[in-house]
């Protein structure tokens, strides 16, 4: 049941700059997830836009990165790694070879398989990606000190266990 207490009702509403329409979200307040999900779009679309100056998008990065931290890892071990359909790694990986970042090849004892290794431009733009998410991380994150980003990060994984 949801609990709607005085203090809720009175906060303060929730203003659109855009429009200057105050907008009542304190019934979702109440809830973790509701903080959640709003600190991470601020934290996607930063990220987003930090590394499109690179030409990669998060799903790619975290693959190359992965890839790079695990060469000749085979594409079902990166998909249940990340959690990432199958057929959607494909994809992915289609775009990150075509770049010259990436190389499929065949293992040999599965030839269904396919074993996953970082080109040298693949680790370097890598690094590069690793250098610029640390840089978004600090920025976005400069209300958190260091202590309280890694309870942060132990409670979310808290979360993903208990799941």
């Amino acid at each position: 049941m949801v609990h709607i207490s005085s203090d809720n009702r009175n906060a303060a509403p929730m203003v659109d700059a855009a429009t200057e329409d105050a907008v009542d979200d304190a019934i979702l307040r109440q809830f973790v997830g509701y903080h959640m999900r709003r600190a991470a779009n601020i934290l996607q679309a930063d990220l987003a836009r930090t590394l499109k100056e690179i030409d990669l998008r998060m799903i790619t990065m975290s693959v190359l990165v992965v890839i790079v931290d695990n060469p000749g890892l085979r594409q079902s071990q990166l998909a249940d790694a990340l959690a990432i359909e199958r057929p959607n790694l494909v994809s992915i990986l289609d775009e990150l070879e075509e770049r010259d970042l990436v190389s499929r090849t065949r293992v040999p004892t599965d030839r269904r398989a396919y074993a996953l290794t970082p080109t040298q431009a693949g680790e370097k733009l890598a690094a590069k990606a690793l250098e610029l998410t640390a840089e978004h991380e600090d920025r976005i994150l400069s209300q958190i000190n260091l202590e309280e980003r890694a309870q942060l990060v132990a409670l979310m994984q808290r979360i993903v266990d208990g799941a």
